[in-house]
């Protein structure tokens, strides 16, 4: 299958640290791919590179084939990768159906004077949102509470929604940064089915940071794992969560 995202040598450095070192790795359409190493390892700080937070001082990031390396965030969305954060970014005091509509704007357009004097093409656009929006909602029963304030959600489902709103920007690759931190088993039992259930619903190639084994272990076909920056192990989930070198410098913290 043809790779999605190919990250050849990326590296940045961080006062005199090298904080990311010669990552590499090729994603392949629709798939699901995790990132594992302890903390420190450099995980959250390839999420920033992918998607512009940071840019790289090295390497090169190919995203379906157009190079993407030290775009702008605005720029790198648009392109096609969307995220999430491990502590969640709503903005929570808007409603749900109106956190999904900020992720829509992205491919629905009207100008400020249309906007101001309510004209034909701002209520066009407007309800083709509404009713994309919701679509998207009743995808994570969500649709019950889009009058919600985003705050009052329980927090698995802000976490929902912060996926919902991520994929309302019609991304190609959505990047999950440790979507379980804070939830019970069940919860993160729900969670690993959302995200089975995104991959084969929308044709998504997700990428996902974790920390809980049972979920990497449970939906990742391919695993990477970092320590210290640079890439310790790579290869299918099975082989390399039996790697020994794995085992030590992280299963065995």
């Amino acid at each position: 299958m043809t790779a999605l995202l190919e990250v050849k040598n990326l590296g940045i450095s961080f006062g005199g640290l090298r904080a990311v070192n010669n990552f590499e790795v090729s994603i392949k359409k629709e798939e699901l791919y995790g990132l594992i190493g302890p903390n420190g390892a450099g995980k959250t700080t390839i999420f920033n590179l992918l998607t512009g937070v940071y840019r790289p001082d090295s390497g090169k990031v190919i995203l379906d084939g157009q190079d993407i390396t030290g775009k702008k965030i605005i720029d790198i969305n648009k392109a096609g990768i969307a995220r999430t954060f491990q502590n969640i970014r709503l903005f929570k005091q808007l409603s749900v159906l109106d956190n999904v509509k900020v992720g829509l704007h992205n491919n629905h357009h009207y100008n400020t004077l249309e906007g101001i004097f309510r004209l034909p093409r701002y209520r066009t656009v407007e309800k083709e949102m509404n009713e994309k929006a919701m679509e998207l909602l009743k995808v994570f029963d969500l649709d019950k509470e889009a009058e919600y304030q985003a705050a009052n959600l329980p927090y698995g489902k802000q976490r929902k929604l912060e996926i919902a709103r991520a994929l309302a920007t019609e991304p190609k690759l959505l990047l999950l940064d440790e979507p379980a931190a804070g939830m019970n088993p069940n919860e993160t039992g729900e969670l690993m089915d959302t995200i089975r259930f995104v991959r084969d619903q929308f044709h998504m190639t997700i990428l996902l940071i974790e920390h809980d084994m049972k979920l990497v272990s449970g939906i990742c076909e391919e695993l990477t794992v970092l320590n210290f920056g640079e890439v310790l192990a790579q290869g299918e989930t099975s082989a390399v969560l039996n790697d020994p070198q794995v085992i030590t410098a992280y299963l065995g913290e």
